[in-house]
């Protein structure tokens, strides 16, 4: 088969060749898009994370700078050892990195994660944490409801006495069911409450499955409010993760 463009023809294969070799330089040229805070501490802490990875492994990989660190360790690792493990990442940010990477994909149609490794917003002397900043709260949920083990990495910054001092709840909610997750939230005792605006485009920030993005303020985070958040029709997951079995790794 093939197509005719101009005076020029283009074969089926040719055209394929192309527009892979077009996609290779993409990924090829891909580089992590803001400063990287506290890249000393996170180094030592991804060094750990690739400590941890054996011949075999399905890793559950979560989003942000701090784990972008960690992959480039296990890349290392993967490299030097020979090592046959793949990835079940939680955004298509560390999909496109795990492939420049190298380190082979699966789903969780086909395999479920030995441990995951994360990061985090906030975290509680009871290890309860805020997570959600990068809009793939939803899959980093789901992935680690599906792990039997899971690594935190934060460094002292993000350690905090009480959940929702720096940062709000993200609370992924469905474009239609909007105002009615408002109301509800705010029946629930959220004092604030802002559409989050994206950075790289116009409108509101769309998250990995296409909804938005309320960031909630509450006084006070009671053991039963992600249970409560979840109960409205129309909230796709929180970014509260309450009696979650984690480890938490200092940077």
């Amino acid at each position: 088969m093939s197509y005719k463009c101009g005076l020029q023809v283009i074969t089926h294969h040719s055209l394929f060749t192309r527009t892979m070799n077009w996609q290779s330089d993409i990924i090829k040229d891909l580089a992590w898009s803001d400063t990287i805070i506290n890249l000393e501490g996170k180094q030592k802490v991804a060094d750990k994370i690739a400590e941890k990875v054996k011949d075999g492994d399905v890793l559950g990989v979560g989003s942000g700078s701090t784990v972008y660190v960690a992959l480039l360790a296990i890349a290392k690792k993967i490299k030097k050892e020979g090592l046959n493990i793949k990835a079940i990442p939680t955004s298509v940010e560390i999909s496109l990195f795990c492939s420049k990477l190298g380190i082979p994909l699966t789903t969780l149609y086909e395999n479920r994660p030995d441990w995951l490794f994360d990061g985090a917003d906030e975290v509680d002397p009871k290890h309860n944490l805020i997570k959600g900043r990068g809009g793939a709260l939803f899959k980093e949920k789901l992935m680690m409801s599906s792990s039997p083990v899971n690594y935190i990495i934060v460094d002292d910054s993000k350690l905090v006495d009480k959940l929702g001092t720096n940062f709000p709840i993200p609370i992924e909610v469905f474009p239609e069911a909007l105002l009615h997750v408002e109301e509800e939230l705010k029946k629930l005792g959220a004092n604030s409450l802002l559409l989050r605006p994206a950075k790289g485009k116009d409108g509101p920030v769309i998250t990995e499955n296409g909804n938005l993005l309320f960031d909630a303020h509450f006084d006070e985070i009671k053991d039963d409010l992600e249970v409560k958040i979840k109960s409205i029709t129309g909230v796709i997951e929180s970014g509260l993760f309450i009696n979650y079995n984690v480890e938490i790794l200092k940077a």
